[in-house]
């Protein structure tokens, strides 16, 4: 399991960076920077190309054109997906998938990442009869086993209820107080403010803001974040 101390100033420097689907543009990114030394929520109306952006900055999709630097070239990341597949198969074997790319990863890692998530009574369990919660802890967990840097998370807490979504986000937290960077998209503007040192706002597939929570929650720069914020919050 990954542990550091500290927090490394770690970025992300995109440039020129076009994504396309079916010739629609989904990503247009002239220049941004994105430093990961706090936790950061992407937020953004739905469609604005949040997940796209997670998994460009994954590596999971490459751009159709531009460039993307890394600080630090070895920089190990994870993501976590909103609708995250499991195969029929029980909890511990989902989660010891990790050990096809990481042999490393002991059996003795998966007994351990499952009382990490509280779900060591459910390691048997098949994994689709799993509660939507106890999945989302089960990747969380599998996330953490392959000793990222940043982890990258498409909308955590989702469809989940309040208790649940109370223990995802102290998982997070903890994320945090180990040493690793974490960016999360939330259409959960309360998350966001309870969470987030930090926030990406994207719309129409541009990022349009980066500031810190306080700033953007009390005085957006742009007329899109302005727009979002006031009929966001309005329908909370």
């Amino acid at each position: 399991m990954h542990n550091s101390s500290a927090h490394t100033q770690q970025w992300i420097e995109l440039n020129q960076i076009l994504v396309k689907d079916e010739g629609k543009i989904i990503l247009n990114i002239p220049h941004t920077k994105i430093h990961f030394d706090q936790m950061t929520a992407l937020v953004g109306p739905n469609g604005a190309g949040k997940t796209t952006l997670l998994k460009l900055l994954h590596g999971l999709i490459e751009p159709d054109s531009g460039t993307i630097h890394f600080s630090n070239p070895a920089l190990r990341k994870a993501l976590v997906l909103h609708h995250t597949a499991m195969i029929k198969a029980s909890a511990r074997t989902n989660l010891a998938l990790v050990q096809d790319s990481d042999p490393s990863i002991s059996n003795q890692d998966i007994e351990q990442a499952l009382k990490h998530a509280g779900l060591a009574h459910l390691a048997d369990s098949p994994a689709q009869k799993l509660s939507a919660g106890e999945r989302q802890k089960l990747c969380l967990v599998r996330a953490l086993l392959q000793s990222p840097n940043l982890v990258l998370l498409d909308e955590p807490t989702a469809n989940l209820d309040p208790n649940t979504t109370e223990q995802v986000e102290a998982m997070m937290r903890q994320y945090q107080q180990d040493g690793i960077e974490l960016l999360f998209s939330s259409h959960q503007l309360a998350q966001v403010r309870r969470l987030a040192e930090q926030v990406i706002f994207i719309a129409e597939g541009q990022i349009q803001e980066i500031a810190k929570t306080d700033e953007f929650f009390s005085n957006p720069k742009t007329l899109a974040a302005q727009r979002f914020l006031s009929q966001e919050l309005i329908q909370a």
